[in-house]
């Protein structure tokens, strides 16, 4: 597993990413489905909007979860972290459109009034407005351009993924084990950014020397 995806040749890794696409936008069709068939319980419109934003931030922990995987148990999954990453992006956008659209209605004013008085909303908008430019920027050209900015630009997401975590709980108005679990997760996502370095550098201690040719 740990040579995964490396084993494949380049046309199936290709393959692969549109692949995974495929299947992170599955459960948008099925809810969305579900709810124009009338199979959604309660209020349809809100139950939409808690699957998109759910899905959200499950993918941002799976963008975040790429690198301690890696490093924990040697399964690289670089290649797929950029498409995770802007599975989560849509979601989110999706959750927020669901929200003015089909919520609200596109009434402006209501929805200033909600993002500017509510504080999980406003903290789901902040998320949001992060997420923007990590997607804009998530291409090849704008690794090239940026160098070494790109890396410090994209360390947003950990902040995103926070805000994510934060607004799925005060969505709710009893904190449950469902949100304690998520916000859990990326706490310890968080966490293991200042420990890397330190884990890292003891593996390479550990490491056998090499024999001389």
């Amino acid at each position: 597993m740990a040579g995964f995806p490396a084993a494949l040749s380049p046309r199936l890794r290709k393959a692969s990413i549109w692949m995974l696409y495929l299947l992170g936008l599955l459960p948008a069709a099925w809810g969305f489905w579900l709810g124009a068939t009338g199979r959604l319980p309660g209020n349809p419109v809100k139950e939409f909007e808690h699957l998109l934003g759910l899905w959200a931030l499950r993918f941002l922990i799976a963008t975040l979860a790429v690198t301690p995987l890696r490093d924990l148990s040697g399964i690289n999954l670089l290649r797929y972290r950029r498409a995770l990453g802007l599975l989560a992006f849509w979601y989110v956008l999706m959750h927020f459109t669901t929200y003015m659209v089909l919520d609200q209605f596109l009434n402006v004013a209501a929805i200033v009034e909600d993002i500017t008085r509510r504080p999980f909303i406003t903290i789901g908008m902040a998320g949001l407005l992060m997420l923007v430019p990590l997607a804009l920027t998530s291409n090849n050209w704008s690794i090239r351009k940026l160098g070494s900015r790109w890396g410090k630009l994209h360390r947003l997401v950990y902040v995103a993924a926070a805000a994510g975590a934060l607004h799925y709980a005060m969505s709710v108005k009893i904190v449950g084990p469902q949100q304690w679990i998520y916000i859990a997760i990326i706490a310890l996502l968080l966490a293991w950014r200042p420990l890397r370095p330190y884990f890292n550098a003891r593996k390479r201690r550990r490491r056998p020397p090499e024999k001389p040719a």
